[in-house]
């Protein structure tokens, strides 16, 4: 067995790592040129990178499962760092910028909207569109919640993140009444995923990105850039405009460190421009 698949396979059994990220390590050594590059062939490794395309997010994911292989096939117990000496690609420099966000009228036509009732898949989008705008899961995270993960008594919902986390977070009387009107009429069982398609299978993100897209177009606005991701950002947008907590923002998206909350708390530009009056010396 080769060294890459013995990390792999150490990977998934040791440390019991998703299916997602076998797949991710899976993708991204394939980039190496061999098991045992040097660093001039890790450097190369990145341009060609580049040359082929990839931004530098997507370079800088490969470079982190590059990275953990490399630090494996050094026999190193200890977490890899500024101690290391084992070869080691260096990560891109990314652009700052601001996520995409729903404005408030787009959201409010995505509430407000009113699917037919019987209509089943017009349903299931409607409540996916609600849950991740009142809890700011992650689309990979709302896909497989199940039934019995919505706590309708104490309005709670627990949600599987990255690494197989799990986190209770809080939901609202809409969601819940959203939550209970498809759960009864389309007779879903407690032990099954929430959103499925007819026949009971999961639904998949592409799947579900398709369907959002074409529903913003019904409704009369353009998609935003990241669609299913823009709904996570607005979530966090909202819950700082409304004073909650950063720390607790942290809790509720789900982020180990409070640096990553921090890329999705750039206020919008209108925000800015309320605070500026507020504390322009100006306007005194």
């Amino acid at each position: 067995m080769s060294q890459i698949a013995n990390f792999i396979r150490e990977r998934r059994l040791l440390q019991n790592v998703s299916p997602a990220t076998v797949l991710w390590y899976t993708h991204a050594l394939k980039w190496l040129p061999s098991e045992s590059p040097s660093q001039a062939e890790l450097k190369a490794t990145v341009i060609r990178m580049r040359e082929q395309g990839l931004k530098e997010t997507g370079c800088n994911a490969a470079i982190r499962a590059i990275n953990a292989y490399l630090h494996w096939c050094s026999g190193s117990e200890r977490k890899c760092g500024a101690g290391c000496t084992h070869p080691r690609m260096q990560p891109l420099k990314e652009p700052k910028n601001v996520l995409p966000t729903l404005t408030e009228a787009q959201v409010n036509k995505l509430v407000t909207w009113r699917p037919n009732p019987k209509d089943f898949h017009d349903r299931r989008l409607h409540l996916l569109a609600l849950l991740l705008l009142d809890t700011g899961c992650r689309i990979t995270e709302a896909l497989t919640v199940k039934v019995c993960d919505v706590d309708m008594d104490n309005l709670l919902i627990t949600l599987t993140g990255k690494g197989r986390k799990q986190r209770v977070v809080p939901i609202s009387f809409a969601l819940r009444k959203a939550v209970y009107r498809y759960v009864t009429d389309f007779d879903r069982k407690p032990g099954t995923l929430l959103f499925t398609t007819l026949e009971g299978c999961p639904v998949s993100r592409i799947c579900a990105l398709r369907s959002m897209k074409l529903l913003c177009d019904r409704l009369g606005f353009d998609a935003p850039a990241r669609t299913l991701h823009a709904f996570r950002h607005t979530f966090a947008i909202n819950y700082l405009r409304c004073e909650g907590s950063v720390f607790h923002l942290q809790k509720v998206l789900g982020h180990e460190t409070l640096d990553m909350t921090r890329r999705y708390t750039n206020l919008a530009t209108a925000d800015l421009q309320a605070i500026h009056q507020r504390v322009s010396l100006l306007s005194k």
